[in-house]
Formats: C-alpha cells, structure tokens, sequence
C-alpha cells in the first residue's frame, strides 16, 4: 500500500504543497539591502519530523530535510533529467534486467559537526537496502517486486540476504538484478529506499539511527543538518567538503515553524523585507491590500505532482454518516453511482474553476486546474505532452468528448448541456431499473476547516444548479476532524468507507504512467477501497462499472517493455478509459500557488517523483536581491520551457549510451 502518497483533505495538503515562504537569514535587513542576502535562505515548515530514518520513512517531514543532507545514486537537474550524483556512471544490461553503477571515487561521509567520517562506497547502498528490509520500510513496495529475490527475503522466505539482487562489485561498483524490466527504474534511485547507508555508523548508533537529533545521521550531501528544536527552528549549513560544491549557492538555510493560523504574515512579512519569499492568500481580507502596488510581483509555483480528485463510494456498505432516511434511498443511491451516464453528468456539472478560486482566487483559479489523474506533462511521448495523447484517444469514447483539452490548467469539462444530456440518458436507464429521484448522495467534511467547507459548499452549488435539486442532492455533511478521518482517509477496509463523495490525492512515485494509473487495478488496486471495493471480491459490480476492460488496457500497457514510447501511447488510452468512466472527477493540483519571492524561478533541481526534485531541495537553487516580477517569471518560464524540451530529448536519445 502506497500510504506516503495518498493524501487526505485537499485544503490542508493544497496549503502545504504549495508552500513556498519563509524567513530570511539573520544577517538580512529590512532594506534589503544586506550583502549576504543571496547566500542565506529561509523556509516555513509545517510539520515536525519524527524520524530522520531517510530509508524507512516515506513522510514527507522526514524527506523534506533528508534531500538536503543525503545523496542516492542519482539526482534531477532542472529539467528533470536524471544525472550523475555518487554514481558518476552507470549502464544497464541488453535484457533490461541488469543495472550497474561506478560510484564517485573521493565522495565522503560528514558527521553534523563536519568532520569526515568514512567514503561513500558500494557497500553502503547494500547496507541501507538490508536494513529498509529488515525494517519493513514504508517504501519498500517501490522495490520489493522489482528486485530479484527481495520480496522471499521480505517474506522471510529466505534469511540469506546475499540471494537479493543488489550486491557490491567491488568498492565502487554496485549492480541490481531485476525480475523484469523496467525502463523506469533509474526514477526510484532518487527515493530514500535505495539511499546509501555506512554500516558502521549504522552499527554505532543502534535503535538511535535516525533519531530527530542532527548527530544521528551522516551527510554526504550539500548540507550539514547542524540543528532542530521542536516546532521552532531547522537550520542547515552548506558542506564546504561536497563533492558538488560549486553547485550549492545558498550558504545557511533557515526553516522556521509556521501554524498555519496567520496565513497573512507570509506576504506581509515578504512586503516589509524580513522574508525571503512570502506565500500569498488571494482569498484573504487583506489580500486587496497586500496586493496594492505590488501587482508585478506576483508570480506563481508550478502545478506539482499531487493530484486532488472526487472518487464515488460505488459499493458503499456503511451508512453511520447519512442523511438517507430510508433502505431504498441507500440502494437508489449506490445504483445511480455505478451508472456511468449519471457520473458524467455531476462531472460536466461540476464548476471547477468556482471551486479552485475558493483557494487560489478568481485570478489562479485555472492556474491550479487538473483534468487527468496523471498530471498532462508527467511523461513525453515524442514532441508531445502525454496529456495530448489523453486528447487523441479520448474522441473515440464520444462525441462528448470533441473539442476537448484536458491538459492542465485548462477548464476542460463545465458544460450544461452535455450535463444534462448526460443526466437525461441516465435517468431513463435508473428508472427502468426502479430507482426514485432525487438521488442524494453524502459528502462528509471537516467542520474546523473552512477551505473544505467552502470548496464543499461550491461542488454542491454548482451541481445542483446544473442538474437540478430535483434531481439530485448533495448533502454536505459536516463533521469534527476526528469523524471525519474515520469514515474517510483513515478508514481501512472497503466496508467501513462512510461516504458517497469524497476528496482524496495521490501522487506519484517514479517516472512511468504505471504509478497513477495502476491504482484502480481490479486486483491489486490501493484507491479500490476508496470505492467500496476490495481486492478479489465484489466482482460483480467491478463487471458492472467495467473495470475489465480497464485491466486489460492496463495489462496491456504494462507488457510493454520493449518500446518505452509505445508504452506510454498504451497508457494514454488507459487514462482516457479512466477519464470517461468518470469514477474519479479529477479537480486540481498541488503547487501553482500564488507567492512573492526572490528565489530566481527554475534555477532549482525539478521532478514530479523522489526526493530530489522537491521544492525542498536547496541545490542549484539561486537568489537575487530584488522580488522577481511577473514579466521575469514568464520570460524565464518560457526560456526554461525552450530548454527542458531540447534537453529531454537530448537525453532520451542518449540513453541508448548505457546499453551493454
């Protein structure tokens, strides 16, 4: 189970995935005016960690500090190319199954204190492997199944670890063994699951390796984690030994802890110079006038990886939180769910951009919008955006579907007469069945978290507005936190999900469509259970909302191992499957949140997957003195875009390089 990337409330995850605003360094001033402001960096964080195990955590609490301190095999240049990190070279196999790694000669390990500690060898990557094993780490299905004999030794089919396909060489040569392969697999070097770690050290610290105490991990990365007090202050500093020096611009960085309860305080604290960056609240009283004077310097975050969607419970099985009143009412319900016509018809209902402006305002309301489960941009196919395969494929499903973008940022579906329409068909065929209308259907929401209510409150509005409360009602229903989480993201089974409509996230974990798409598996799928389903049962509503037709496009885009362009075409149609079923009502992303900043755009280390393409990743990342404007945004935007396709396509075809 894939539980590190799936998210819970979209209000809460939006607010923390997008937050890009901190202090400065000390040694700033309120003029702005200090010379070592391009040097020293700061950063709100939200939540403290409560292990620095970079192996076995997959929080991103843990991560957001590790990518700083800890080097894998590989890292993402701005573009998002995989380059060389501690393996400065590295080839694979003719078969795919055979992936060899030289590890950089002269690459060492820091204590906290900076003192040199032992070299980075190939040793230390079996170490950490055996011991996220051994530990049953939260990634471990990241690898598990990929290589040769881990998952007998997971299994404790074996105890002999030496059967596991990852072995040292020698002292710089490390080589993985895979049971089939994947052409992706490079993309999970960047994961804490495959980081090195120095046996010794290991040894020395015990059951206090990874402890939230700086001296409890080594660094081999750009930074020394030199200190951490508890939901006040995280300070790094840049490791003047790094093998990649030159490549590390910020000197100190400074994170300090942000509640979350004065929102405003980012910008205004940006605006009155004690802020490097400075998050902006468009919905905010006070955004009119934060806003005056300072229109140029608003720029925008990229859309991440997190994508944010409805999903209906279509076998729901538990009515502890209803407003249905009668048995028929649950049945009518859960038969209107499991028609295709009838989500169409709240899908082309559904005002998107109404419900996107409750957070990013009227402005940035497209901006934030995400029409597929795999972001639009996630993988190239050829010159073109995997989301405009998703739009050559998705014509064939019907002629709803003419004309439509479903790239991001790009209000795809609102439209009332294709609603209606929609609705129309599905009425006719629920009524034959004996269903009685209006459909309701229940929403849960947390009470305490007006982003939600909101956002709640407009999905309703809009939908029934369209389609009419005579036929169908959304009964929000809102609940305390700890409700709410029981019935929903902390529910275990299929059986105690206790909604019709409910709000969930995922993002991905390595770079192949395989990641977002194989979620709905009718075996093996970890969102089945948001749906009511459970894996090897419930077969016959499976069959009556098609999810074997969906496995086969599935299975058939999996096989394809061979040719890694033809394997994306494939899972293009996977997606457009998915996108007109309608199970999941895709609404927007992560990122693309307005801010202030003087972080120059796009000079940092970018991947929708691992660790090292996180916003939080302070290499390469550049400052200037003066805010970044608008007009510089874009045209650097529009440079980087230029670059990043050349680049791309550069390195796919360079690829045929490493093939022994």
């Amino acid at each position: 189970m894939k539980k590190g990337k799936v998210f819970a409330v979209a209000g809460v995850t939006l607010l923390a995935a997008g937050l890009l605003a901190a202090c400065s360094g000390s040694n700033t001033s309120k003029s702005g005016s200090a010379s070592n402001e391009d040097k020293n960096y700061g950063y709100v964080y939200t939540s403290d960690p409560t292990t620095l195990d970079y192996t076995v955590s997959s929080k991103a609490a843990t991560h957001d500090i590790t990518t700083n301190v800890v080097d894998g095999l590989l890292e993402n240049d701005k573009y998002g190319n995989l380059v060389p990190s501690l393996a400065e070279d590295w080839s694979v196999s003719k078969d795919g199954l055979t992936y060899t790694y030289k590890i950089r000669q002269g690459a060492k390990w820091y204590t906290s204190e900076g003192e040199e500690y032992a070299e980075v060898t190939a040793h230390d990557f079996v170490t950490g492997l055996k011991y996220a094993a051994d530990k049953k780490a939260e990634n471990l299905y990241l690898v598990q199944d990929s290589i040769k004999g881990l998952a007998d030794y997971v299994e404790g089919k074996t105890s002999d670890f030496e059967t596991v396909g990852v072995k040292a060489v020698d002292d710089y040569t490390l080589q993985y063994t895979l049971n089939k392969p994947e052409s992706y697999w490079n993309s999970k070097t960047t994961g804490g699951i495959l980081s090195p770690v120095n046996e010794a050290f290991l040894k020395s610290k015990g059951d206090d390796f990874g402890s939230v105490t700086p001296s409890s991990i080594l660094s081999n990365g750009p930074y020394l984690f030199k200190s951490f007090t508890s939901k006040s202050l995280i300070e790094f500093e840049k490791n003047p030994n790094y093998w990649d020096k030159d490549n590390v611009k910020i000197e100190k960085v400074k994170l300090s802890f942000y509640d979350g309860s004065d929102q405003d305080s980012l910008a205004r604290g940006f605006l009155e110079g004690n802020y490097t960056d400075g998050r902006i609240f468009p919905t905010s009283s006070v955004f009119d006038q934060l806003k005056k004077g300072n229109e140029n310097k608003i720029t925008y975050t990229p859309q991440n990886a997190v994508t944010f969607y409805y999903l209906f419970n279509v076998n729901r099985q538990s009515y502890n939180q209803t407003m249905k009143q009668t048995d028929k009412e649950k049945t009518d319900s859960r038969l209107a769910m499991q028609n295709k016509d009838f989500r169409q018809a709240i899908n082309f209902a559904f005002d998107r951009h109404a419900y996107a402006a409750q957070t990013n305002g009227e402005d940035g309301a497209d901006r934030i919008l995400r029409n597929t489960v795999t972001p639009s941009n996630f993988v190239q196919i050829g010159g073109k955006n995997f989301g405009d395969a998703i739009n050559e494929k998705i014509v064939n499903y019907g002629t709803e579907w003419s004309n439509i973008n479903l790239n991001d940022a790009q209000p795809a579906f609102l439209n009332a007469d294709k609603a209606k329409a929609e609705f129309a068909k599905a009425k006719e065929s629920l009524q034959a069945e004996g269903v009685t209308f209006p459909i309701h259907l229940d929403m849960l929401v947390d009470q305490t978290a007006k982003l939600d209510v909101q956002q709640a409150s407009s999905f309703k509005q809009t939908v029934e507005e369209t389609l009419g409360s005579d036929n169908i009602v959304i009964d929000v229903i809102q609940l305390s936190p700890d409700e709410k989480d029981n019935a929903t993201f902390f529910a275990d089974t299929a059986e105690q999900k206790d909604y019709d409509i409910d709000i969930s996230g995922w993002s991905g974990d390595y770079s192949d469509p395989k990641t977002y798409l194989d979620l709905l598996d009718p075996e093996s799928g970890s969102q089945l259970k948001n749906l009511g389903l459970t894996p090897g049962k419930d077969n016959d509503v499976k069959e009556k909302i098609d999810l074997s037709t969906y496995k086969k496009l599935l299975d058939a885009a999996e096989n394809e191992v061979e040719n890694t362009q033809a394997r994306y075409e494939k899972f293009a149609e996977v997606q457009a499957w998915l996108t007109d079923s309608a199970l999941f009502l895709p609404v927007q992303s992560g990122g693309a949140n307005p801010i202030f900043r003087k972080t120059v755009p796009f000079t940092g280390a970018f991947s929708f997957v691992g660790h090292k393409g996180d916003a939080d990743n302070y290499k390469y990342v550049e400052l200037q003195k003066e805010p970044v404007t608008a007009k510089q945004y874009q045209e650097l935007y529009e440079k980087w875009q230029k670059e990043k396709a050349e680049s791309n396509k550069k390195a796919q075809e360079d690829l045929a390089k490493n093939v022994e």
